[in-house]
């Protein structure tokens, strides 16, 4: 069948099958599908949506377009975090250390701000030299030798994703369960890790704004985990105003430091104890949520966190300084 055939079929609101789906994932990535036609797919998608076997059919694409992380060397629980997205959400540069310090492994591949909300990548390159573009075997051995890495995602990662969701976000189409579940999901997935927690962000701040289609994004991420052999757990928090105090790359990075020294506002600090429990939980290094905080609060107060992610930007090339002193 043609791409054509394919959209019109979609647009009409028919079922897709794998073959469908992984011709037009296969082909756009490797370029021989104009843009044009790709933002009809995914318009298509968006009007009519997906079932979950065609989600999880998208999602398997956009992994075999590209190479997958093998971690399998790594001793340890290989786990990551994974956020919806919302305004002054800076979550993932705090877990990220906090987690690590307790003696997990986080393979972290981040993008940029979607749509109205920021990005991970684009607030951690305000630390002057630090590094987000690594390569496959310095993001991997950063992993083994420190617990953690954080890098954007690369060409040879997921690259069908890559071009839908910078597609996405000009055509109108980010708010579609199935397209952002399976780019979520692809790119997780991909990164070699065991287990995943993700952050459904709900409210007027947010990509979903009531608690049902949070719900069932949420279903439709840990089905695709849980039918890829992956232990997946979601976690609903209000973005019904912006996360802490600071909104903007810079000044969120200047917060995310003053909270990993034990100066976080309260509403933020309660996501990432939140978060960082059901990942303890989730790789059983923790067996309830109250014997999972007092690690974390152990980690901070003690400011392992803290020195974990100073190893963190001095291994990408970031200015440590800049975390002694964040005016510099």
């Amino acid at each position: 069948m043609s791409i054509g055939e394919t959209i019109r079929k979609k647009r009409d609101g028919l079922r897709l099958d794998a073959q469908e789906i992984r011709d037009f994932v296969i082909s756009y990535a490797k370029g021989e599908i104009p843009d044009y036609i790709a933002s009809a797919f995914l318009m298509a998608v968006f009007i009519r949506g997906m079932d979950d076997e065609e989600t999880l059919w998208l999602t398997s694409a956009m992994m075999e377009s590209g190479e997958t992380l093998d971690l399998s060397s790594i001793e340890g629980f290989k786990i990551d975090k994974h956020s919806t997205g919302g305004v002054g959400d800076k979550v993932s540069i705090i877990l990220l250390p906090l987690v690590a310090a307790c003696g997990l492994k986080i393979p972290m591949i981040s993008g940029r701000g979607l749509g109205h909300t920021g990005g991970t990548i684009d607030k951690l390159e305000a630390i002057p030299g630090f590094r987000t573009r690594l390569s496959v075997e310095e993001f991997v051995k950063n992993v083994d030798e420190i617990g953690a890495a954080i890098m954007v995602q690369s060409e040879r990662l997921v690259p069908a994703d890559m071009k839908l969701y910078a597609m996405r976000d000009v055509t109108g189409t980010v708010e579609s369960i199935p397209l952002i579940a399976s780019s979520i999901m692809s790119k997780k997935i991909a990164e070699g890790i065991d287990g995943l927690v993700l952050d459904i962000k709900v409210g007027s701040g947010a990509f979903m704004k009531s608690d049902h289609e949070a719900e069932v994004l949420a279903e439709a991420m840990i089905d695709i985990g849980k039918k890829m052999g992956k232990r997946v757990t979601a976690v609903l928090t209000d973005m019904n105003q912006p996360l802490g105090r600071a909104v903007g790359n810079a000044v969120e990075m200047e917060e995310a430091i003053a909270a990993l020294k034990g100066n976080g506002p309260a509403d933020l600090m309660e996501v990432v104890y939140l978060l960082g429990e059901q990942m303890l939980l989730l790789a059983q290094v923790a067996k309830t949520p109250e014997a999972a905080r007092k690690t974390l609060d152990r980690c901070l107060s003690s400011h392992q966190a803290l020195e974990k992610f100073r190893e963190i930007v001095e291994r990408q090339g970031g200015d440590v300084n800049c975390i002694d002193d964040t005016n510099l």
